[in-house]
C-alpha cells in the first residue's frame, strides 16, 4: 500500500522554527515529485512546496519563498520542509503528497494522487 506519514508539526511561537517529515512507503519513491500543501480552516488547499523526484527542481509559493527549504533524501524515503520564520498565517494543516514524475517537477496540486494525513502547525503567542 501506499502510505504518506507527515509528521513533526505543533505549536511555535511567531518567528520560530520546525521541520516537517513525510515518510514514504510503498512505491518507488525516487520516481515520485514530491509536494507539501497546506489548508487553513474555511480556506482552499494551497501549494507550499514542490521538490522533483532527484531535488533537483524545487518550487515556493510567494507566501513561503525566503523562509521555507525544501528537501529529500531518497535513500530514508524521506521529504523534509524547514519551515524559519514562522507567521501566524502560516497556521494550517500540513499534507505531504507525491505523484509519478520521474523527470519534471509538478506544481498543480490536482495531478497529486497520493495523500497523507496531515499535521497541524500552529503559530501562536
Amino acid at each position: 500500500d501506499v502510505q504518506l506519514q507527515a509528521s513533526g508539526g505543533g505549536l511555535v511561537q511567531p518567528g520560530g522554527s520546525l521541520r516537517l517529515s513525510c515518510a514514504a512507503s510503498g512505491f518507488t519513491f525516487v520516481d515520485y515529485a514530491i509536494g507539501w500543501f497546506r489548508q487553513a480552516p474555511g480556506k482552499e488547499r494551497e501549494v507550499v512546496s514542490c521538490i522533483s523526484s532527484r531535488g533537483g527542481s524545487l518550487y515556493y509559493s510567494n507566501s513561503v519563498k525566503g523562509r521555507f527549504t525544501i528537501s529529500r533524501d531518497n535513500a530514508k524515503n524521506t521529504v523534509y520542509l524547514q519551515m524559519n520564520s514562522l507567521k501566524p498565517e502560516d497556521t494550517a494543516t500540513y499534507y505531504c503528497a507525491a505523484v509519478l514524475s520521474p523527470v519534471t517537477l509538478v506544481v498543480d496540486i490536482f495531478r497529486y494522487n497520493y495523500w497523507g494525513q496531515g499535521t497541524l502547525v500552529t503559530v501562536s503567542s
